[in-house]
């Protein structure tokens, strides 16, 4: 019995050490290579790059606090936007926490203008928590605070939050908020 425990537990460990070297370091390598070989934009984080500094994602949300600036949706992760704590709230639908969160998210977008029916992303988290995009009716009910605080006219900026509407193929159109920032900057002010 003992001969045939050691003859059986010699091929389990040579197998064990071999698939945690194929598995564990040779395949990560090589969908690294090939992916900074294929995608070196999108392999090292779709990061958008101004004067020499990263200021952002393409692909992950940030927090926009400035009047000047259209906001993103809140973010359930960690403290916003915390790529660490990525994930939704899991908040349900009778939640007391949750509709007091979202009657403040509602409060406080009312006080900034927005008047008319209150899209649903301006008021609740993605489930990542990280969402960089917002659907062109958020974006939109945003137009008119901007152009009062920026000094332009509401026209222009509602036509920039079209232009950089994204359509999808599978889902909704919707809008980079950091794209839409970044274009917003590029019009200057009056």
């Amino acid at each position: 019995m003992g001969k045939d425990f050691t003859s059986a537990l010699r091929p389990a460990i040579v197998m064990t050490i071999l698939f945690a070297a194929l598995l564990g370091i040779a395949y990560p390598l090589a969908m690294t290579g090939i992916g900074q070989a294929i995608f070196p934009h999108q392999a090292n984080g779709s990061l958008i790059e101004a004067n020499g500094h990263v200021i952002g994602s393409e692909v992950v949300g940030h927090a926009f606090t400035s009047d000047r600036y259209f906001q993103t949706r809140p973010s359930a992760a960690g403290k916003g936007y915390d790529g660490l704590a990525s994930s939704g709230s899991n908040l349900g639908p009778t939640s007391r926490v949750l509709v007091d969160r979202v009657k403040a998210d509602v409060a406080r977008r009312r006080a900034e203008g927005v008047m008319e029916p209150m899209p649903a992303d301006l008021v609740t988290a993605s489930g990542s928590g990280l969402d960089p995009d917002l659907s062109p009716d958020a974006a939109q009910a945003q137009a008119a605070r901007i152009a009062r605080v920026r000094s332009l006219p509401v026209e222009q900026v509602r036509a920039l939050v079209v232009a950089k509407t994204e359509e999808s193929m599978l889902g909704d159109p919707h809008v980079n908020v950091l794209a839409l920032n970044r274009a917003l900057d590029a019009l200057g002010t009056r």
